[in-house]
């Protein structure tokens, strides 16, 4: 009886992996071409009122960004599944004294990635950086959260001249070492990760609900998930928790060479509540910049700018008021 019984199931087990794969193989088929002329979704004007740019990178992929206000420029870097949607309160607000720019990486946001394009770190920090450099900016400062972090620092060091400061909201730039983020790689990079984005933009949602305090609304939500309402393009949400583990060359890279920004003022923005990066990210970064300024956001979450938008607008203007960066660590509300 119980050898019955472990023949049935071995069978059900065949069958549901047979099935799974011939979904999976179905969905990764050659997918018609995007017309990069045409919008990849419709835009909630009333949540996000900002006039959409383009730039087309030298291998073709076309770049969405936003470029609101003028006085010193900020380049606002997301990370996974997010896009420059992530960046609108902080835009609505210090868009009259600062020029806010927000890039989509290519294949999130409104940006298109081209045929070829593998949703690599390594590729998103090179668009990066060749967009910094065809759009001319200077002396700015790079506000980066997420994997907006290992990126952010790559285009710093291609262009250390450009990089004037930094704002540094719970991320990381050094391969993986705890072994909770390596458990969450190999689940959410992997074989089920893969197969829940396919089936339900389930990266995207985890994301969207878990690394929030504050709920975002329907509409909001509405906004993260569409660029990958369709199912062909959802493949880079769940690469990117892939490379967590895939992408060591390229954090090592980053990280051997980190102290020569390390002369930068750094203003710290720390969600507390963050169940990715935590009080061992934030030491090392605050070891890493002598010039730093830390403001714990002892409310927020993973995803900064949805739950404290209003003490990161503080504590950037804070931070931009002094000269010279001072160490100092503060416990909340952006009272530098």
């Amino acid at each position: 009886m119980n050898s019955m019984i472990v023949r049935q199931l071995m069978r059900s087990l065949l069958f549901i992996i047979s099935f799974v794969s011939l979904v999976m193989m179905t969905g990764c088929s050659k997918p018609p071409e995007d017309n990069i002329n045409v919008p990849k979704f419709k835009i909630d004007r009333q949540l996000f009122p900002y006039q959409s740019r383009f730039i087309t990178l030298n291998n073709g992929t076309k770049i969405h960004y936003i470029d609101e206000g003028e006085g010193p420029v900020i380049l606002l870097l997301h990370g996974n599944p997010t896009w420059s949607f992530l960046y609108r309160h902080i835009i609505a607000d210090l868009k009259d004294n600062f020029r806010l720019i927000a890039p989509d990486y290519p294949g999130f946001g409104l940006s298109y990635a081209p045929d070829n394009y593998s949703f690599t770190a390594t590729e998103h920090a090179h668009a990066m950086s060749e967009f910094v450099q065809k759009m001319d900016l200077e002396d700015m400062g790079i506000m980066m959260q997420d994997w907006g972090g290992p990126i952010g620092f790559h285009v710093a060091l291609q262009n250390p001249d450009r990089v004037s400061r930094f704002i540094i909201g719970n991320t990381w730039a050094w391969p993986l070492e705890r072994s909770g983020h390596k458990a969450f790689s190999a689940v959410m990079g992997g074989w089920l990760g893969q197969f829940g984005s396919w089936c339900c933009n389930g990266v995207a949602r985890f994301f969207m609900r878990r690394g929030v305090v504050n709920k975002i609304d329907d509409n909001e939500l509405s906004m993260y998930l569409a660029p990958f309402n369709e199912r062909r393009k959802r493949r880079s949400t769940h690469i990117f928790p892939a490379q967590l583990r895939d992408a060591n060359k390229f954090l090592s890279d980053v990280y051997s060479r980190i102290n020569t920004l390390s002369d930068r003022p750094a203003l710290l923005v720390w969600g507390m509540k963050d169940f990715a990066f935590q009080a061992p990210e934030r030491s090392r970064f605050e070891s890493i910049f002598h010039k730093h300024q830390t403001v714990l956001l002892e409310n927020a979450g993973h995803f900064i700018q949805e739950d404290a938008p209003d003490e990161i607008i503080e504590a950037i203007r804070e931070f931009y008021k002094k000269k010279k960066g001072r160490d100092t660590r503060l416990a909340s509300k952006g009272e530098i």
